[in-house]
C-alpha cells in the first residue's frame, strides 16, 4: 500500500510540474467530445479523450506489470 501511495504521489508531482506543457495538448477538444452550450448552461462530456486516456493508462499498467 505504501509503495502505491508513493508512486501516486510522484505521478501527481510529475503532472504538476509538466502542467504548462500538458495543458497545450489538444486533449479535451478532440472530435467526438460532446459539448452542448445553452444560454446559462454548458454541458461537456469528453468521451474521445476519456477513451484515449484509458487506452494509454491500460498500456502503461500492462507494461509495468510485466
Amino acid at each position: 500500500m505504501s509503495r502505491t501511495l508513493v508512486i501516486l504521489g510522484l505521478a501527481i508531482i510529475a503532472i504538476g510540474l509538466l502542467w504548462p506543457w500538458l495543458s497545450k495538448l489538444p486533449l479535451g477538444h478532440l472530435p467526438g467530445d460532446i459539448v452542448i452550450k445553452r444560454d446559462n448552461v454548458a454541458f461537456y462530456f469528453p468521451i474521445t479523450t476519456m477513451i484515449l486516456v484509458s487506452v494509454a493508462l491500460s498500456l502503461l499498467l500492462w507494461l509495468f506489470h510485466r
